[in-house]
């Protein structure tokens, strides 16, 4: 039986957009294969790692009638990125093995029976469902994802918090030492719901996510989410526990006030970058009025100074912060300008955007 026939390119991205969450090796042999589910012409294909679910459907020819195996996931994209975009390729099926054939070439591939693989039972009562553009969503994401915590004890903490509330989509994420929020409007009004997606989610989402305007709906549930966008179905397990409260960490009335051009800034911290140490990635940013000056040294007593002429009349503060964590919030907003607000050297910074309570940013500072 031909379970399909289509373009190389066709066949690869439909595959590629499930397999990012297929691991090479595993405890368990099925979950590095794709779950593919022939129904006349249309082609479901479902991966899963136990936690995620990625779900696509796809119109790619094929003989009629119904069919389901599974297959190596990785195999088979490793073998179609070898051919033409062009080429026109087909899998056969044929006594428990799949054959793949494009041009003169021909690949054999071992099945495992589709009814060893284990779906992720979907939750049985999700809270209503609402959208928001797809590049809404990815902007956020990108706004907020760098500050999730790595492998952090604090388990809660390496994800993403989704509070939907009203007519608002926040999300937040943060590692102890700094914070992201950012937030979106809602086109319909929703009780409160709060989430923690957990971090292969997020890089997952982020993958998949395009700039265009469609929709991509969501919906939670106590122990899932559910993502639907492009005829693609996302099922995930969330982070169990309880996020920080953000909104107190957030500092509010800072009196000193900096608005500056967001990428001279970031091209001086990325200068002055390159005299830390790999240890020790401390920059001193002193602010008096009319100039920021950027410092730092490292252990071989080299030192950097780079200086900008600013726009301000406040107090003199000399303050330290790992310079990682103000590249990464600047190299994420693409607007022009950037606002800090300070209190004094020893308080947590704000940098948001001028005239958009949207996304906000806190970072902490270091002792230098």
């Amino acid at each position: 039986m031909i379970v399909l026939k289509a373009s190389q390119d066709k066949v690869l991205s439909a595959l590629q957009s499930v397999a990012g969450i297929v691991e090479r090796r595993h405890t368990l042999p099925i979950l590095a294969n794709v779950l593919i589910r022939k129904n006349g012409s249309q082609i479901q294909l479902t991966t899963s790692d136990l936690e995620i679910q990625i779900r696509t459907t796809a119109e790619l020819d094929g003989d009629e009638g119904n069919f389901t195996t599974t297959v190596g996931a990785r195999k088979l994209i490793d073998i179609l990125r070898s051919m033409p975009s062009d080429q026109s390729v087909s899998l056969e099926s044929s006594q428990n093995k799949l054959i793949l054939k494009g041009g003169k070439s021909r690949f054999t591939l071992q099945t495992l029976p589709a009814e060893d693989f284990p779906l992720v039972q979907e939750a049985a009562n999700f809270g209503p469902s609402f959208s928001v553009p797809q590049k809404t969503l990815k902007e956020l994401l990108s706004q907020v994802s760098f500050a999730m915590a790595v492998h952090d004890i604090r388990y809660y903490l390496n994800g993403i918090l989704f509070v939907a509330e009203g007519k608002q989509l926040s999300l937040v994420a943060t590692d102890g030492h700094r914070l992201a929020f950012s937030s979106a409007t809602l086109d319909v009004e929703v009780p409160r719901q709060e989430v923690i997606l957990p971090r292969k989610t997020v890089l997952e989402m982020q993958r998949l996510l395009s700039d265009k305007e469609g929709a991509i709906e969501m919906q939670f549930a106590g122990n899932q989410a559910k993502f639907s966008f492009e005829g693609m179905e996302f099922v995930t397990k969330l982070v169990e526990g309880k996020f920080p409260d953000y909104n107190r960490v957030i500092p509010k009335n800072h009196k000193n006030i900096i608005t500056l051009g967001r990428a001279p800034l970031l091209a001086s911290l990325q200068r002055t970058a390159i005299l830390t140490s790999e240890k020790f990635k401390g920059v001193r940013l002193n602010i008096e009025p009319g100039t920021l000056r950027v410092a730092s040294n490292n252990a071989e007593q080299e030192e950097a100074v780079d200086e900008l002429d600013i726009d301000y009349g406040g107090d003199a503060i000399e303050i330290g912060f790992n310079v990682t964590y103000l590249i990464d919030a600047l190299s994420n907003m693409n607007q022009d300008m950037v606002k800090i607000e300070l209190a004094d050297s020893n308080s947590s910074a704000l940098l948001t955007i001028p005239d958009d309570a949207a996304f906000k940013y806190v970072v902490m500072p270091m002792r230098i």
